[in-house]
């Protein structure tokens, strides 16, 4: 290799480290929230092998067994908000170099939002992590836990997806003295859509509200024109939270043979609620729920050349054309 070329390869891998380190510094103080991981005097803090929150609201939880006369049976990983502690027992792992890891996995779900759920029911707000362990006398040891090492990806998919039950975000972050924590995002008022069936004379959706401000019957459903603004009632069907609505897909053709775009939603007083897929880890829907368009059949014999699909933001709408006939345009 040339002198030239060694000199821009070395240039080309200072850049790259100079780059990765940036975007390393970047997302740290992205998930570092303006706390301390503990309160008064500093535990010793154990350095996670694994801290992550999988699915959106499965904690997996792998730290080094501490050296000494402590009974790996007797720990517990303990999250602690304001006076709240919740606890889950952890399992000791032998490793084949001679060490033990201790493991916790535990279902995370919403004090409020997730009700009739088993698993570890947080509320808004930041959990400190840390490791309760009893000894063979049976004095406690309390050990802290570090903040994991930052990941960055940009990749398909999303690093912490809301939970799929009620749309919470669970995420792990660190304080700014360098602990692990537990930030849990409450949702807010929104409608998620579930599956929206293609038929041959209709389309059907079906969804749930999640966290409602108010009784279902004040809710209603619209399909909305872009562009005009003209709104067209969707006759809404509720079971629970749960609903259920066919698109009207008539009234919006109208008979015109123009194209148009219509975004459907819900609606209660002025609050106009989009009805999106928010609840998964997928980075951009429109890519990977792509929807062919279908040729639809009213009850009147119009045809109606449809496409169906989420938007860039995951808003599900309608574009509806109807055909013109040869015998039309005769």
């Amino acid at each position: 290799m040339s002198e030239v070329l060694l000199s821009h390869a070395v240039g080309a891998v200072k850049r790259a480290r100079r780059t990765a380190g940036r975007v390393r510094r970047r997302v740290e103080r992205m998930n570092t929230v303006p706390v301390l991981g503990t309160r008064g005097r500093s535990h010793a803090a154990l350095r996670p092998v694994h801290l992550s929150v999988l699915g959106g609201r499965t904690l997996n939880v792998a730290v080094p067994c501490p050296a000494g006369d402590i009974a790996p049976d007797a720990a517990r990983l303990v999250l602690e908000h304001r006076g709240q502690r919740r606890t889950v027992a952890m399992e000791a792992e032998p490793q084949p170099d001679g060490t033990v890891l201790l493991t916790a996995t535990a279902s995370l779900r919403h004090a409020r939002h997730d009700s009739g759920l088993d698993g570890l029911r947080l509320d808004d707000g930041v959990w400190r992590l840390s490791v309760a362990l009893r000894d063979a006398s049976g004095a406690q040891h309390v050990l802290g836990v570090s903040a994991a090492q930052p990941y960055a990806s940009n990749g398909p998919t999303l690093p912490h997806p809301p939970s799929a039950t009620s749309g919470t975000v669970f995420r792990p972050v660190r304080s700014v003295d360098g602990y692990a924590m537990i930030k849990v995002s409450g949702p807010h008022e929104q409608a998620e859509l579930d599956t929206f069936e293609l038929r041959w004379d209709r389309i059907t959706v079906r969804g749930r509200l999640l966290a409602a401000r108010g009784p279902k019957d004040e809710y209603r459903a619209e399909a909305v024109r872009r562009g005009s603004g003209a709104a067209v009632p969707v006759d809404l069907t509720w079971d629970g939270d749960h609903f259920t609505f066919d698109v009207p897909l008539a009234a919006m053709a109208d008979g015109t043979r123009a194209q148009r775009m219509w975004d459907v939603q819900l609606r209660r007083g002025r609050n106009r609620i989009k009805i999106c897929r928010r609840l998964t880890d997928v980075r951009h829907p429109r890519k990977v729920f792509r929807v062919p368009f279908r040729t639809i059949a009213l009850e009147d014999g119009t045809l109606l050349r449809v496409h169906a699909h989420l938007s860039a933001a995951g808003a599900f709408a309608v574009n509806c054309t109807a055909f013109t006939t040869t015998e039309e345009t005769a």
